[in-house]
């Protein structure tokens, strides 16, 4: 049964909205959306409105605030972004594949938006919507937490050239990373990636590596970031080959469902440690989460909504 846009209580989190439920919208709340396509896999929902429910309980002003996930074609994207925001939904996610094509929209509240060219959170304003890249953060925090280990110094390798690249990309060299090696299957894609980092840091090494076969990188203070979507099927193969690599390399996958890809089993049979995309995912959502109310949320509750919306 579809979720009906006027009411008020018992909403569910994984009822998928489209973009003819915004022509009637009567929501008599503060209404908070994730935008993607497909967008049925995404737990966002969940996390986010745990996190407004026991905010709630501390401020009773966020008692009728509530996050719904819709799924929207990419080319309706710009008419989907002009009714949310006659709707006055105060918060915005977007997810694959909206990061990129917003960014060309969207008036950037922060450098990380133009230098990574994707955005993935907006916040109503009187003047429009404006963009901001949480992933960036997102992924350096999970690194931190999951390794105990930040980016500076570190040599990392990165599996991927698209748009979740390219914020990694930026990420590491902001965060001034020792070197960064970069690989993907198509080597135009690779090129362009290399020529729109240029200026970022100059002072820090750049390379490309070869997808095939081993890579020939020795460093025990690797870090490999699959940034692909190679792992979302069950019977996907792994993205590269890792047992020419040191086995202290530490291996992120910014997959989170399922929650161990075949590159993740692969590092680990290999001895070395490994994290999948769960904690980026929620360590974004806490950012987008303080951009909105202005409060930070309990990451913990955001974790465990989390983990429990993947196991429905």
């Amino acid at each position: 049964m579809r979720l009906k846009p006027t009411l008020k209580r018992n909403l569910p989190e994984r009822d998928v909205l489209r973009l003819g439920d915004l022509a009637n919208w009567r929501f008599e709340g503060t209404p908070l959306a994730v935008l993607g396509h497909p967008v049925k896999h995404s737990v966002s929902p969940e996390m986010h409105n745990a996190a407004l429910r026991e905010l709630a309980v501390r401020n009773p002003a966020f008692k009728d605030w509530h996050y719904f996930k819709f799924d929207i074609e990419p080319e309706r994207l710009r008419e989907a972004l002009d009714l949310l925001y006659e709707n006055r939904f105060k918060g915005l996610n977007l997810t694959v594949p909206h990061k990129i094509l917003a960014a060309q929209w969207i008036e950037a509240a922060e450098p990380e938006v133009r230098l990574s060219g994707a955005c993935n959170t907006l916040l109503w304003t009187e003047n429009g919507y404006r963009g901001y890249n949480t992933d960036l953060y997102g992924m350096t925090r999970a690194i931190e937490e999951s390794f105990a280990l930040k980016l500076q110094g570190r040599q990392v390798l990165l599996i991927g050239a698209g748009g979740a690249a390219r914020a990694a990309a930026v990420a590491c060299l902001t965060h001034e990373v020792g070197a960064l090696h970069l690989t993907n299957r198509t080597r135009e894609k690779l090129d362009l990636l290399v020529e729109e980092l240029a200026g970022i840091r100059a002072d820090i090494p750049i390379s490309i590596h070869p997808l095939t076969g081993a890579f020939s990188i020795a460093s025990p203070n690797l870090i490999v970031i699959n940034a692909t979507s190679l792992g979302l099927k069950e019977s996907d193969p792994a993205p590269a080959v890792l047992w020419g690599l040191h086995p202290a390399t530490k291996v992120l996958d910014m997959i989170y469902n399922p929650s161990k890809t075949a590159l993740l089993k692969q590092a680990e049979s290999l001895g070395m440690r490994t994290a999948n995309g769960l904690p980026m995912l929620v360590f974004q959502g806490e950012r987008s989460f303080k951009i909105w109310t202005k409060n930070s949320p309990s990451v913990e509750t955001m974790f465990r909504a989390a983990v429990d919306g993947l196991a429905e």
